[in-house]
């Protein structure tokens, strides 16, 4: 099933993720900004009254508005938060994990997902999921990320990160880095560098992308004095995607000196060989304002880039600004897949 055409002025829908998390509060504060912030209408798909309850124990004057189908929601959004109800399985106590809760979750990320595909919504920004909680209630692949690819066909998913200044993907992501060397192939990282290199035009927008290309070993290897993986890996996946591709590329690339400020003005993202080496940058320069985004799905997906902060949840301290930031990118990719 593909996403209908005109699907760039329907809602975001959001989904619930760890109700005893960070979510809920987030969710609340990012409705909250939507005037400063610029937001586009969204729904949450949960249960009205976890956010009405947070909302009166955190004194955040916020009302909260039961909608039966996304197509209510812009109506609504201005004066309250429209929330398309979903049933607990139980009571929520922040902080605290209820496995209990772990079907009404995926409920939530099952249904953004199948909005999403309809076309009723323009995009699903997945709040913050436990993955231990939701193991334990039976999913079987390693997150959000397999899970919705799954649910889309069996799409080839490929993780951004980005932040103000810098988008990095990762070629391998939660691997151990002694295994990182051994799994790595030149189709491997040219398959994702071409996923980056067609999103960078169609979902970002960018007519001309330039692509930089990380090497995996100190020094980009010397020239093979310090590992061969440069040479005989990553040179060979540059050639494949400069071959199927009209983007312009550079590297492999010292990872030491292709992250401060000078050198990122010279590409549009990086594509780098292990989740540390994107990761790091992108939490340096902007820790809070951070955003996960699924490319390769036939729709838009973006999340924050946290977890679910169970030691700080129901404190009324949780910043919204990853969420804020993947709900405006969530936007921006919708309305450009329509253009294009």
């Amino acid at each position: 099933m593909t996403p209908m055409s005109d699907s760039s002025s329907a809602p975001l829908a959001l989904t619930m993720g760890e109700p005893a998390g960070v979510g809920p509060e987030i969710t609340l504060k990012a409705w909250a900004a939507r005037g400063a912030e610029h937001l586009p209408p969204f729904f949450v798909i949960g249960a009205p009254a976890l956010y009405a309850d947070l909302a009166r124990n955190l004194r955040l004057d916020i009302r909260i508005a039961e909608i039966s189908a996304p197509d209510e929601a812009a109506s609504v959004f201005v004066d309250a938060l429209p929330v398309l109800p979903i049933t607990l399985g139980g009571p929520v106590v922040a902080g605290t994990l209820a496995p209990v809760n772990a079907a009404a979750v995926m409920c939530s990320i099952d249904m953004a997902c199948d909005f999403a595909l309809a076309g009723s919504a323009s995009a699903l920004v997945t709040n913050p999921i436990h993955k231990r909680a939701l193991y334990e209630a039976g999913l079987s692949v390693p997150g959000h990320t397999e899970y919705l690819a799954e649910r889309c066909g069996g799409a080839t998913p490929v993780m951004m990160l980005s932040c103000p200044g810098l988008r990095v993907v990762p070629v391998t992501v939660h691997d151990a880095l002694r295994d990182v060397a051994m799994k790595l192939t030149s189709a491997m990282i040219a398959e994702k560098g071409l996923i980056l290199a067609r999103a960078l035009k169609r979902d970002l927008g960018i007519a001309c992308p330039r692509l930089a290309v990380a090497g995996l070993n100190p020094h980009a290897g010397e020239e093979g004095h310090i590992g061969r993986e440069e040479i005989d890996m990553i040179a060979p996946a540059m050639k494949l995607i400069a071959a199927e591709s009209d983007v312009e590329l550079s590297g492999p690339l010292p990872p030491d000196t292709m992250f401060h400020a000078a050198a990122r003005a010279r590409y549009d993202a990086a594509l780098c060989m292990y989740h540390d080496q994107a990761l790091i940058p992108i939490k340096t320069i902007d820790f809070e304002r951070g955003v996960n985004t699924t490319l390769g799905l036939p729709v838009v997906r973006t999340s924050p880039d946290h977890g679910t902060a169970l030691d700080i949840a129901g404190r009324g301290v949780a910043s919204a600004l990853s969420l804020i930031e993947a709900i405006r990118l969530a936007h921006e990719i919708a309305a450009n897949r329509a253009r294009a």
